[in-house]
């Protein structure tokens, strides 16, 4: 019994000599660390509670949305903004709000709309689909040069042949016969054989002269 308190008594030493070597890092390590997981758990919680509070703002958005009243969408969407505008929902609510003004004729307002969701949407969807439409507007105010420039640059895939077929209809806009052939039979080879908007793009071409069947078999071959 003896030798075994010896023992123990050696091993308590030790603990006792560690702890006063490192126990003041290791308090310190523990404190950070406790630390950093409740402020992720805040963290996590703010953000439901932010996701929550906008889906619930935007339901009012929709709501203003499907009674046709432009001048309370419009509050609705920049209470929207300014409170969540870093959210999805907020980018949703943008796009909603500039349709349904460009519906009611109010393109300075559907312009702004999508100006912002076109510049400040972190979802390269969003951001994408926002300067698509935007490029529509800007096609009706005969902004050609301003609605190319929304066109520029990459797309993703599902909007490519969209974006095509738009920078088609600006170039035709604008007496550019050549290049707008050049744009819709991009869009014509890109969408789906078969599909309503492929036909429409044949249309156009069509009326340019152009033969997009001869293009895309061509294409295909290669």
């Amino acid at each position: 019994m003896a030798h075994l308190d010896l023992e123990e008594q050696e091993q308590l030493d030790q603990l006792k000599h560690f702890w006063r070597q490192y126990g003041s890092t290791i308090t310190w390590v523990l404190i950070v660390v406790l630390t950093a997981f409740a402020g992720w758990n805040l963290y996590q919680y703010w953000q439901r509670s932010q996701a929550a509070q906008a889906a619930a703002m935007y339901d009012e958005v929709e709501r203003m949305a499907r009674a046709g009243d432009p001048a309370k969408l419009d509050r609705a969407w920049a209470d929207m903004k300014d409170k969540f505008g870093s959210t999805t929902y907020a980018q949703q609510a943008g796009l909603l709000t500039a349709k349904v003004n460009a519906d009611a004729g109010r393109m300075d307002v559907a312009k702004a709309a999508l100006q912002w969701v076109a510049e400040q949407s972190s979802d390269k969807g969003y951001q994408a689909l926002a300067r698509l439409r935007l490029a529509g507007v800007l096609l009706d105010a005969k902004a050609y040069d301003d609605g190319l420039k929304q066109l520029a640059g990459e797309f993703p895939p599902e909007l490519a042949a969209l974006a095509a077929d738009r920078r088609g209809d600006i170039y035709q806009a604008q007496g550019k016969k050549a290049e707008a052939v050049l744009e819709y039979r991009k869009a014509y080879q890109a969408l789906d054989a078969g599909s309503d908007y492929r036909r429409l793009v044949d249309v156009k071409l069509a009326a340019l002269g152009a033969s997009a069947q001869a293009d895309a078999a061509t294409g295909d071959k290669k």
